[in-house]
């Protein structure tokens, strides 16, 4: 019978950590959902306004979609959660091959 009290007690402070684990993860995914939503609308009124010229408005678009994309991995896509630490060295990898390859044909058009 005590062993039995024990393990409801042991179940039920599992489910009081996972339920406030996820209250807290959905907090942050709500967050992360208003930013961007917040960042589309600067990105749509930079776009829209004509005072700003286009060589203001291409690099903060390119600016506010590298924020949006991290925003997604981080939050949406579980990226820092524990055991993504493999598939997170890849796509580092792959963005820093990537930046390289782009850095490099531009310095071959542009020289």
């Amino acid at each position: 019978m005590e062993n039995n009290n024990m393990n409801n007690h042991e179940l039920k402070a599992q489910y009081e950590y996972r339920k406030r684990k996820s209250a807290e993860g959905m907090k942050n995914q709500f967050i992360s959902f208003i930013l961007m939503i917040f960042l589309t609308l600067v990105a749509f009124l930079a776009v829209g306004y004509d005072g700003f010229p286009k060589t203001f408005v291409i690099p903060i678009i390119l600016l506010l979609a590298c924020v949006q994309v991290i925003f997604q991995l981080y939050y949406f896509m579980h990226a820092s959660e524990k055991g993504h630490g493999m598939v997170m060295l890849f796509m580092y990898s792959a963005i820093f091959v990537a930046f390289i390859t782009v850095l490099c044909f531009m310095t071959i058009i542009w020289w």
